[in-house]
């Protein structure tokens, strides 16, 4: 029975423990650790899923004891965790299951040391989390092999980016799998783990009101935005080197194009489902050069311009993006997949349209005007999902048509439950203690993603091709709003 302190009754008999573990966080004391990691798990611990035979080690290069760790953790959750970080019993209790040990990863200094810090008990899972830079993650899987910590049941956790471009990203997958199988690589990618995301898979494959409609014949096109009013910051040098390209599209976009668009697995268990998304990828269309329109942010007077934040007065490093691609199979030909990813926009919204086409027949006359079913799926903020029927204008006067959403905003239908809906990282953390790989890319995925952008990077680079300039705070460059328009459709959301 798991440790109850500070945890809700009602919510104890929600959530089933995972088995005993010990956590070791590479980049214990980074910002991933402080913002998410270390708040997750103190979450997942309040629930009763983290029992009370689990530790978390915090490892990194800075000399620290258990006592200082533990200061900084605490300080951490309580800036990052919440309402349920003001539960000082529960922290406490949580904080005792926490140790430090600094390490070198590019030495030898600490290995022995974290060897004797974790547990040989029978059935513990030991789990590392590479929450480090990718230039880390081989010499990190090297070093765990050569100092004994590692054996065929340890789990890895690597953040990304995995690679830089398709030779890398080989590169990579090739180091790793010298030291682990790739059953027990996690390569995590948090959009996976919303739960508007994986309800996307319930709503397609648990409704038979939708799959027979999910084609080409009925599916008049998708569109995916990840919009942010955030510019790039404190990771300008990072970004610089990287742009919506690769820091987005290649891996949160292309896994939410995968989800929407693969098709039934057999099972759902992580291979059949993973071998599903791979097809979508490998199906995927090379994009002409103008169904691509990058743009990059300037200063409307209150905020810096993307070449200030990036520190670089010539950078042609694209802050937005969007384009248009096809996926060439027998469920969505022809169907064209709008992507649109960028930062300072005029609103913070993560949305997945699927917009079915017009009835083939308007009984009700011209002045009825068009009107087509779309199925919203926010993945922030308020998470949730919208089906947009058209329906008669109350009152007399004649048959007017409306547009009404069928709204199911998961604040609203599920109430206090959905409060209680863990964060992606925590999710995920305990699917890698699980042993489930469904919601982590597989080696082949972020390859065959590779071989599809690369070449988009290439061809802009190869012209010289310049971003469009667009004001922080609006929808983006002029140009994406014509991308979309020429085909006699227009963006959802994030307008000027």
């Amino acid at each position: 029975m798991p440790h109850t302190t500070g945890v809700r009754p009602e919510m104890v008999s929600r959530v089933i423990p995972v088995d005993p573990f010990d956590l070791v966080i590479f980049g214990g004391t980074g910002d991933l650790a402080r913002r998410k990691i270390l708040p997750g798990l103190f979450r997942r611990f309040r629930s009763g899923q983290m029992p009370e035979g689990a530790h978390v080690i915090g490892a990194a290069r800075s000399d620290m004891d258990d006592a200082a760790y533990r200061d900084m953790v605490r300080e951490a959750i309580g800036e990052h965790g919440g309402s349920e970080a003001k539960d000082s019993k529960a922290l406490e209790h949580f904080l005792e299951h926490v140790r430090y040990v600094a390490v070198d990863a590019r030495g030898n200094t600490g290995w022995d040391a974290l060897k004797e810090v974790l547990r040989e008990d029978e059935g513990l899972v030991r789990a590392f989390y590479f929450s480090v830079g990718p230039g880390l993650f081989a010499e990190l899987a090297e070093g765990l092999r050569r100092h004994g910590l590692a054996d065929a049941e340890t789990r890895i956790v690597v953040e990304k980016p995995f690679g830089h471009d398709l030779e890398s990203a080989r590169a990579l997958n090739e180091e790793l799998a010298r030291h682990f199988h790739e059953t027990q690589i996690y390569r995590i990618d948090h959009y996976l783990g919303k739960e508007t995301v994986q309800n996307l898979m319930a709503v397609r494959f648990g409704n038979m009101l939708f799959e027979p409609l999910w084609n080409s014949q009925y599916v008049d096109h998708i569109q995916i935005t990840v919009a942010e009013t955030v510019g790039v910051g404190g990771r300008g040098s990072y970004y610089d080197k990287s742009g919506a390209m690769r820091d987005m599209v290649q891996n949160h976009l292309m896994q939410l194009l995968c989800l929407i668009a693969m098709e039934p697995p057999a099972r759902f268990e992580p291979d059949a489902v993973r071998d599903e998304k791979l097809k979508v990828i490998r199906a995927l269309d090379p994009v002409d050069p103008d169904s691509i329109v990058r743009g990059q942010y300037t200063s409307d007077g209150t905020v810096n311009s993307y070449r200030e934040d990036a520190e670089n007065p010539l950078s042609k490093t694209e802050s937005f993006i969007a384009l248009k691609t096809y996926i060439s199979n027998w469920r969505w030909a022809n169907t064209p997949f709008y992507l649109r990813t960028g930062k300072r926009l005029s609103a913070r919204a993560s949305e997945i349209a699927v917009v079915f086409k017009d009835a083939p027949h308007s009984i009700f006359g011209i002045d009825a005007g068009r009107h087509s079913n779309v199925l919203s799926i926010r993945l922030q903020p308020n998470e949730g999902m919208t089906l947009g029927v058209t329906i008669k204008e109350p009152g007399p006067g004649g048959m007017r048509l409306v547009d009404v959403p069928l709204d199911m905003t998961f604040a609203d239908a599920l109430g206090p439950e959905a409060e209680e809906v863990p964060d992606a990282y925590e999710r995920l953390i305990m699917d890698v203690i699980r042993g489930n790989q469904t919601l982590f890319m597989r080696g082949d995925e972020v390859e065959a993603a590779w071989a599809w952008t690369d070449p988009l990077i290439e061809g802009w680079q190869r012209r010289g091709d310049s971003p469009k300039p667009y004001d922080a705070g609006s929808s983006g460059p002029d140009d994406a709003a014509f991308l979309i328009n020429r085909d006699g459709r227009r963006w959802r959301g994030v307008r000027q």
